[in-house]
């Protein structure tokens, strides 16, 4: 596999995806980033507009076991990640699975779990793997966990705390359709649901071989010092109380690096960065308690930044082309 044939596999699973998803190509294309980066989501928007059709969606395309989790608050960590159960017959403790051994782990409404059961995504997440009773059992791979949540509703909620936020690679809001999407939706829905055809067209041995090929896609010093002026940014912005860690960096370089397949180009541009700095970042700042109580947009916060961080002047094309 070479970096066309990524953008060759993205493309195609794209169009798989929009023959049920109408319309979201913005977030058709950050979700596939996060899969191909081996990156997380978390889908934030209302009741309604989509968030598991594009998770079941995303699922059905690939050749990769599936397990959705319905969280609740009475739902326990052994419900997720599975435990030992004592075997009469043998006399030993025998593990029993939990869903989250899958490729694909739909988290539904996550925010409505105790901050306990939200706890036992973390290291599956981060590390690929989960600690039960001091053993340690691995992940199947490819492993991405898409999470939903409800931005309005509170009562019967928890919020996630910031290390479990840190954990996405990206957080995606779907929005509303227009009145012509929408039209369009009541049209392609009015006889039967578009999702029941919709077959496997990519293998799991190629999502792991772009997962292992991204990263060699080129990116400048130029590149680099811009992005770590725009994390800079938000550690020093007067409204913001807490900026944007380590690994928030980290996530953003991935995230670029795939969005550039995506654009067709071996090489990231500075475009590539400002297209990806508000789904990477929004999540992982939080805002000082006066703008808070005000709900002040973390994404004009973000403008701002963008607006005021100098973007390299040195010709990254030609960088690209000569390296």
């Amino acid at each position: 596999m070479n970096l066309s044939d990524i953008q060759h596999l993205a493309e195609k699973l794209k169009n798989t995806i929009q023959k049920v998803v109408i319309g979201k190509d913005e977030q058709i294309n950050h979700l596939i980033v996060a899969l191909i980066s081996s990156g997380h989501v978390l889908l934030e928007d209302v009741p309604g507009t989509g968030k598991t059709l594009l998770a079941k969606t995303l699922a059905k395309s690939l050749s990769c076991s599936f397990n959705r989790i319905q969280f609740t608050p009475d739902l326990l960590p052994t419900d997720v990640t599975g435990m030992n159960v004592y075997n009469q017959k043998d006399g030993l403790f025998e593990f029993k699975r939990g869903p989250i051994f899958s490729n694909i782990v739909l988290a539904d409404e996550l925010n409505r779990a105790t901050p306990r059961t939200q706890s036992s995504l973390l290291e599956c997440m981060e590390e690929g793997q989960t600690t039960i009773d001091g053993e340690t059992h691995i992940l199947h791979r490819p492993f991405m966990v898409i999470a939903t949540q409800n931005p309005v509703e509170n009562q019967g909620t928890f919020p996630l705390p910031e290390a479990q936020l840190d954990r996405f690679l990206l957080k995606i809001r779907l929005g509303y359709p227009t009145k012509e999407e929408g039209l369009h939706i009541l049209k392609r829905f009015k006889e039967s649901n578009p999702l029941i055809e919709i077959e496997a067209i990519i293998e799991k041995e190629e999502i792991l071989a772009a997962q292992n090929l991204y990263s060699s896609i080129f990116v400048s010093d130029d590149v680099l010092l811009y992005i770590m002026n725009i994390i800079e940014s938000t550690r020093t912005h007067p409204s913001i109380e807490l900026g944007v860690s380590p690994r928030g960096s980290q996530a953003l370089l991935k995230a670029v690096q795939v969005i550039a397949i995506l654009n067709g180009r071996e090489y990231v541009t500075p475009d590539d960065v400002k297209a990806m700095i508000k789904p990477v970042l929004s999540h992982r700042i939080i805002l000082k308690s006066m703008l808070r109580a005000k709900q002040a947009d973390v994404e004009q916060i973000l403008d701002e930044i963008i607006d005021s961080v100098s973007v390299p002047t040195e010709d990254v094309l030609m960088k690209g082309e000569h390296r």
